[in-house]
């Protein structure tokens, strides 16, 4: 199933996944709390098509084909298609040199508003436990993407003029975000890692964030979806990068 439509996607790394561990029947459930009337009760067959689910939790706490995670959901409607999947990641590509629990969603940029979009991204967040996350326009990650510095990247020059970010495996601690999205999830733990908030130089983002009922911060850099053809947009970026020098590597926190 493939979205023809901008969509905006959503990325949480969360602490790795145990025996028995709920969180992935959490992050489904959550997200269908935060948007009322979707039913993530389909997979998707090999052809793309989907696929009803009868007993979509039992099929989710059965984990993935390839180990532990949440199999790939979607809200059965082809041409809204909403997604959810979720998987571990190896120590050796984590930051921290942990393996973690990275969960991924994409919501047709039509079919949410911004309260609602903060909505999903808080409750995947909390129900994953997890240490930060982003939502972005899909075209904006492809663009996040090419501000980490690869060896042999010299000089490596970002688009934008943003700045070079160190590759995520290279970040001592997993509360570190690895880079900004246009919303952002933020863990108590990550909010300390990058000094948020001081209240004296964060008004204009606390203006745009709320706290979450486990003491982190869903905080969004621009009122609309954030877009680097926007001066202003591009503008409130810079800023916040410069804010907060310790996401993506570029000074220790």
């Amino acid at each position: 199933m493939t979205a023809t439509k901008r969509s905006l996607d959503l990325i949480v790394y969360a602490p790795a996944l145990v025996g028995g561990d709920s969180r992935p029947l959490a992050v489904v459930h959550g997200m269908e709390r935060a948007l009322p009337g979707l039913h993530l009760e389909w997979k998707i067959s090999d052809e793309g098509r989907p696929v009803p689910l009868p007993q979509r939790d039992a099929w989710v706490a059965q984990g993935r084909s390839d180990g532990p995670g949440v199999p790939l959901l979607c809200n059965g409607d082809e041409s809204q298609p909403i997604t959810i999947s979720g998987w571990v990641r190896p120590a050796g590509v984590s930051s921290g040199g942990q393996p973690q629990f990275d969960v991924h969603a994409e919501l047709p940029l039509d079919a949410v508003d911004i309260e609602a979009a903060a909505d999903v991204l808080e409750a995947v967040g909390e129900g994953a436990h997890a240490f930060w996350g982003r939502l972005l326009l899909e075209e904006m990650a492809v663009m996040a993407s090419e501000q980490f510095r690869h060896p042999g990247d010299e000089p490596h020059v970002p688009p934008k003029g943003l700045p070079s970010l160190e590759l995520p495996w290279e970040l001592p601690a997993p509360e570190i975000p690895h880079y900004l999205g246009w919303m952002n999830y933020w863990s108590a733990a990550a909010a300390r890692a990058i000094g948020f908030p001081d209240f004296a130089r964060d008004a204009d983002l606390l203006s745009r964030s709320r706290r979450t009922a486990t003491g982190g911060w869903v905080v969004r850099l621009t009122e609309a979806p954030l877009d680097l053809d926007n001066p202003a947009h591009l503008d409130a970026l810079k800023r916040t990068y410069e804010r907060f020098p310790e996401i993506g590597g570029r000074s220790t926190p």
